[in-house]
């Protein structure tokens, strides 16, 4: 009973934000695209504050090795559709830019103008030419302009929280967009349980863990399925110290 008593408010006002943020983004595109990228990092926030009104706690560990603002490429686990709006409040000041299917780019309030207007990877997943076309102008983006790349190589949402093998195409390919770049591994954990029942309820109290991990430098003639089993690896380690804690 106490999860639909908050989930109730979460939707009414997770529906509002989707739909009062739609016009101040096409407002802000009018004068530029940074205006645009600035007010969809509100919307992330104002997400995530939607999403604490189930009682949803997120503990956010970041390197201090990370300078804010500067471009990195993000490398993270992915366990549900609210990762995008956590990591996009936990990762604001780096503006992240995100890969993602063709088919969230329509009919989605905010989220999906913002993946038109806002520099995102839109890619057909079955179309593999498209999607490296797609991944690749990101990464020359992120070169280019002050912003960050986010991927998840995992491909899909990891649904009850077990990370599956890393698809090294995309991560190559953004890797070699941007050769100068520093890679970063982003862990999640725990998201996944506020979608266990579809939303119908929201668990009350879920505790959600970040963890913003150290950069790693990048080098000439670097293996690029390297440096994703070590982004891999650090976030494994990241997950089993969660949850061997009590």
């Amino acid at each position: 009973m106490v999860d639909w008593i908050f989930t109730v408010p979460f939707l009414i006002v997770f529906g509002l934000v989707l739909l009062v943020f739609e016009p101040l983004q096409r407002l802000a595109r009018l004068f530029g695209r940074r205006p645009q990228e600035v007010v969809a990092g509100w919307l992330q926030v104002a997400l995530v504050w939607a999403i604490r009104l189930t009682g949803a706690r997120i503990h956010v560990e970041y390197s201090p090795l990370i300078e804010r603002g500067r471009s990195y490429l993000f490398i993270g686990n992915h366990q549900s559709m609210f990762d995008i709006p956590i990591h996009g409040w936990v990762l604001q000041s780096h503006f992240p830019k995100y890969v993602s299917k063709r088919s969230l780019a329509k009919g989605i309030p905010s989220i999906s103008y913002n993946l038109r207007a806002g520099g995102h990877a839109i890619i057909d997943r079955a179309n593999r030419a498209q999607a490296t076309r797609a991944i690749r102008a990101l990464g020359e983006q992120v070169a280019q302009r002050g912003v960050s790349a986010v991927l998840y190589p995992e491909g899909t949402r990891a649904r009850q929280g077990e990370m599956a093998a890393f698809r090294p195409a995309g991560a190559r390919t953004l890797f070699d967009a941007a050769p100068d770049v520093s890679i970063v591994p982003v862990a999640i954990d725990e998201s996944w349980r506020l979608l266990r029942w579809n939303l119908t309820p929201v668990p009350f109290g879920i505790r959600i863990r970040v963890r913003v991990g150290d950069p790693i430098p990048r080098a000439a003639g670097e293996d690029a399925v390297a440096i994703l089993e070590q982004c891999r690896r650090e976030i494994e380690k990241s997950l089993e110290g969660w949850r061997s804690q009590p």
